[in-house]
């Protein structure tokens, strides 16, 4: 007995050490990984970049309202929506772009949109990877067997799959006067994560950097956020 109870006591210990470093790194941020591409002109001549003649990049403070399509404006949409454009103005905030309140003046109207498509598996999985079938042979009388050498297969099946999602968000934003499109930022990011406030949080904050003047072409933009 103590023979057998030595080698079960030990892998019982490796089992509790691996599961917790497993749990360990389950309590590390989660790194959101954007791709980012944002256009800027906010004036008619030319591209936002900061410097030159004929730019007008806004310094803040700034006032703004929000701007929404109409399957954005009604029933469950609607709910979604004030909840997107909540989280996008905490996000503006940090810029000094503040919702007009009342019927105070804004020059500036901004729409913001979110998409999310759910996938059975990643793009690059295939349900067999890694999974192999098997078939059993039952040889004697009764049991699986209905003969000598009776031969039962078992029906296989693919494993069940992760879930995984491709996400977007994007802002654009209007003068009021004009509607004339002044910026325009969009953030992608693909996961296997569920829906949450602090994920979109982290793919708008993506979405708003370099604001008001961001650099040309896609660009990574890496947010970490608690789990």
């Amino acid at each position: 007995m103590h023979s057998l109870t030595r080698p079960l006591t030990r892998t019982l210990t490796w089992g509790l050490l691996t599961l917790a470093v497993l749990l360990t790194g389950c309590a590390g941020p989660l790194r959101v990984d954007n791709q980012v591409r944002s256009f800027a002109q906010w004036s008619p001549d030319g591209i936002a970049t900061g410097t030159g003649p004929g730019t007008a990049v806004p310094l803040p403070p700034q006032r703004y309202r929000f701007d929404r399509l109409p399957s954005q404006a009604s029933g469950a949409a609607l709910g979604a929506q004030e909840r997107l454009e909540t989280l996008a103005a905490a996000e503006l905030r940090a810029f000094g772009w503040e919702p007009a309140e009342g019927d105070a003046q804004a020059p500036w109207r901004i729409q913001v949109s979110a998409t999310t498509q759910r996938l059975a598996r990643a793009p690059w999985e295939d349900p067999w990877d890694g999974y192999r079938g098997f078939f059993q042979a039952g040889i004697g009388l009764g049991g699986y067997g209905s003969g000598v050498g009776g031969v039962i297969w078992v029906p296989v099946l693919p494993p069940p799959s992760t879930p995984y999602y491709q996400r977007e968000v994007s802002l654009v934003i209007r003068t009021s006067d004009s509607g004339r499109v002044v910026y325009e930022t969009l953030a992608s990011h693909d996961g296997r994560w569920n829906s949450t406030p602090d994920l979109w949080s982290a793919m708008l904050r993506a979405a708003l950097r370099d604001f008001p003047s961001p650099p040309g072409g896609t660009r990574q933009v890496n947010i970490d956020i608690p789990r």
